[in-house]
């Protein structure tokens, strides 16, 4: 799989630098290019290139420290996210910590 067969993000933000470095990192943009693909939001909106962090991130309900992003992505990927449901997401990443320990997984669901 490739970054563009990704519908959905759930990216770790215990830091807001963690974020930006998974953006680059799993190359949903080029090194040092994280900053101008979140500019003004339109990328990672709902209707977005990559819908980021649907539930508000760890910045916004604690430091889970990722279960939490891995708890939106499934809830994305079975449909039941209400009215933060991505359309038609079948394919998300959900990334844990940053630098170490951290990591990431591609989660899919059925057709």
């Amino acid at each position: 799989m490739k970054p563009e067969d990704v519908d959905v993000a759930e990216l770790y933000d215990g830091f807001s630098f963690n974020c930006l470095s998974w953006l680059e990192g799993l190359g949903f943009c080029g090194i040092g290019e994280a900053k101008d693909f979140l500019a003004g939001g339109k990328n990672i909106a709902r209707d977005g290139i990559l819908p980021l962090n649907t539930h508000g991130g760890q910045l916004s309900h604690g430091r889970t420290h990722g279960m939490g992003l891995i708890h939106e992505a499934v809830t994305q990927l079975r449909g039941e996210a209400g009215a933060r449901q991505v359309p038609g997401a079948r394919v998300a990443v959900a990334a844990t910590g940053g630098l170490s320990p951290g990591g990431a997984m591609l989660l899919r669901a059925d057709s």
